[in-house]
């Protein structure tokens, strides 16, 4: 039956009927192109009413003629109709019978669709000035947004045609139990009270729905009204029941979240002082009941037309409705949570994405990069991309920007080359330095750093517990000639950056020592382990190292670089900066011949040795008391 053709053209039909009746056969349906429209398709065939005796045309076409003519918003909508062979179709908007869905309706649910109902009666009442003739579960369908449609419009009649003759034709067709046992078709038709038969049945459907439920806060007055159906609208004498008009302003239809959904409903009607005060207030009234229901029951005008384009609604409203709730850092503005709007508001707008409207289209992109990571990456490629790549091509220069906005938020999640198409290469190279070069870079600096550090001559005083490092030799001039000590006083240090980085070591203080004539001290010994840091031991710029060295000469030979010795000293207080500008001496080259001399001034053995005196380092020692002069004339004798 799918294959067969149809007056829609690129319609599938199922092969598994929902519903089956006395009169037609049930199918849900699908139009295959880009909007993917779900439908209802009724199909009869003379087999099912050969012997009904509405005669010609079939109760399937008295019903779609009765749908193109009578539109409303409450009623089952018309899509189209046609004839194939025997066959008859009917299209409609999708929907499926009350009595299948009934146990997945809550209270608030049922409420409204009873709203909905009693709406469409009103209307059929007062506008249409026709009587359904057949209110009952079977003649009401729900839509997949959950709304209420009054259906069932083959026994349908014009007041002005009604009959005691064609009530009697369609007797055996309509709902027993909603059949008043003393009806008097004449003299209803006599007194022009023929909307008191859809009251009555009104009131037999409003009992069985409601004859389980309880009172609750969400539909109030509940038992009230059950017992209103069953005394006033069931009552026995037509002139006794109140007309529906009258029954739509009792208080279980003056609900609060009803009023929001007539409100919205009427939108069109009220003035801009009453829709500002209204949609002020909307959000908080809203979040008071179940997000379900509320996208359910009012999605759809949530999202129609006129509430889009309102100034109020715009910022009072829809920056909740199109940014779904964040599990994480949500603050409880939004109204609704992932779930529900993929599953309610999503395929409403996939459609609204079809209206090729600049308002309309503006809006939804102001708003894309909210809700954009809830459609599936098919619905983007497929329904959402096609019509962006169209904005571009507008000239309307705010439509085109806007759209180029929201591709970009679609590349993230489908690619650059589903967005832009076309050969891509890498044009563009990194600047940025790598980080691992980055981090080699500064260890190379940081070894270059020690090796100049390390070949700088350091003086190092050593106690039993830490050494101390000193930046430069003392300078000349701070020598004490009578108990020839070298002390070194405390110098503030201030560190530059590098100065900071070269100090890092390997655990080992190395200081070498190359000249005989320049005494200096070898140490190599390892660091303080239980610093924290390499530079825990190192001066700073708010600390101060006290260096001292002392050395006490008993022996010449004590200064040869073979019989140097670490000397332990105890720490004295010295001026680094004691005789800044040393005075430094021609270099002096002494000739001492091998002599005889039962008494020398000198305790070791200089015969051919040459002495050369440079004091540069602040190593130089007066070894007696006599001038260099004095010492040349005892050379000579």
């Amino acid at each position: 039956m799918g294959n067969e053709k149809s007056a829609l053209r690129g319609l599938e039909i199922e092969d598994k009927a929902i519903e089956v009746t006395d009169y037609w056969m049930h199918y849900d349906a699908y139009v295959h192109d880009s909007s993917l429209q779900r439908l209802s398709i009724f199909i009869s065939e003379p087999s099912l009413h050969f012997a009904a005796t509405f005669g010609r045309p079939s109760p399937l076409e008295r019903a779609a003629k009765n749908f193109m003519l009578h539109r409303h918003p409450c009623i089952l909508k018309y899509i189209s109709s046609w004839s194939k062979g025997s066959k008859f179709f009917l299209a409609t908007e999708e929907a499926r019978p009350l009595v299948q869905v009934i146990e997945k309706q809550n209270i608030l649910q049922i409420c409204i669709g009873l709203h909905s109902i009693l709406r469409a009666l009103i209307f059929l009442h007062e506008t249409a000035l026709a009587s359904h003739n057949n209110v009952c579960s079977s003649s009401i369908y729900v839509t997949a947004e959950g709304y209420w449609k009054l259906g069932g419009l083959e026994c349908l009649c014009k007041f002005a045609d009604a009959s005691p003759t064609y009530y009697q034709r369609i007797k055996n067709y309509r709902y027993e139990k909603a059949i008043s046992s003393n009806e008097d078709i004449a003299d209803l038709v006599k007194t022009a009270n023929l909307t008191a038969i859809d009251s009555y049945a009104f009131g037999v459907l409003a009992e069985d729905i409601l004859k389980n439920l309880k009172d609750t806060d969400e539909a109030p007055n509940l038992l009230e009204f059950s017992e209103f159906c069953k005394k006033n609208l069931q009552n026995s004498d037509a002139y006794l029941r109140n007309s529906l008009l009258n029954v739509l302003q009792h208080s279980f239809f003056t609900h609060e979240f009803i009023r929001i959904h007539a409100f919205l409903e009427e939108l069109p009607l009220k003035t801009d002082v009453e829709r500002e005060e209204f949609f002020t207030k909307l959000r908080q009234q809203l979040q008071m009941y179940p997000e379900a229901v509320v996208a359910e029951q009012l999605g759809r005008v949530l999202l129609s037309r006129i509430v889009l384009l309102d100034s109020t609604a715009q910022v009072k409203l829809l920056p909740f409705i199109f940014k779904p709730k964040d599990e994480k850092n949500d603050l409880g503005t939004s109204l609704f949570t992932i779930p529900t709007f993929k599953t309610i508001l999503v395929p409403r707008l996939l459609q609204m994405f079809c209206i090729r409207d600049v308002s309309i289209r503006l809006l939804l992109l102001s708003h894309f990069s909210s809700f954009v990571h809830i459609f599936e990456a098919d619905e983007l490629k497929n329904h959402i991309l096609p019509e962006l790549l169209v904005g571009i091509k507008d000239t309307n220069d705010d439509l085109v920007c806007a759209t180029l906005r929201a591709l970009a938020d679609i590349v993230p999640i489908l690619g650059a080359a589903a967005v832009i198409g076309g050969n891509r290469g890498k044009l563009f190279t990194d600047g940025r330095p790598n980080k691992k070069m980055i981090r080699n870079k500064n260890l190379n600096d940081i070894r270059k750093a020690l090796t100049f550090t390390q070949e700088m001559p350091v003086f190092v005083n050593v106690d039993e517990n830490n050494v101390h490092l000193s930046e430069r030799p003392s300078p000349d001039g701070g020598e004490d000639k009578k108990e020839k000590e070298f002390s070194f006083a405390e110098e503030e240090y201030t560190w530059s950056d590098w100065e900071t980085q070269d100090s890092v070591g390997n655990g080992y203080c190395d200081v070498e020592e190359a000249s005989s004539n320049n005494v200096q001290t070898e140490i190599q010994a390892p660091c303080d382990t239980d610093s924290s840091s390499p530079l825990s031991d190192l001066p700073s710029s708010s600390e101060k190292s006290k260096y001292t060295k002392k050395l006490v000469l008993n022996d010449i030979t004590e200064l040869d670089i073979k019989n140097s010795k670490v000397i332990k000293s105890s720490k004295e207080e010295f001026d680094f900066f004691t005789d800044m500008e040393p005075v430094i001496q021609k270099t002096q080259i002494l000739h001492v011949p091998e002599v005889q001399s039962p008494k020398s001034m000198f305790d070791v053995k200089t015969s051919g040795a040459t002495l050369e005196e440079h004091d540069v380092n602040g190593w130089g020692e007066d070894l007696s008391d006599l001038s260099l002069d004095d010492t040349y004339e005892l050379a000579k004798q």
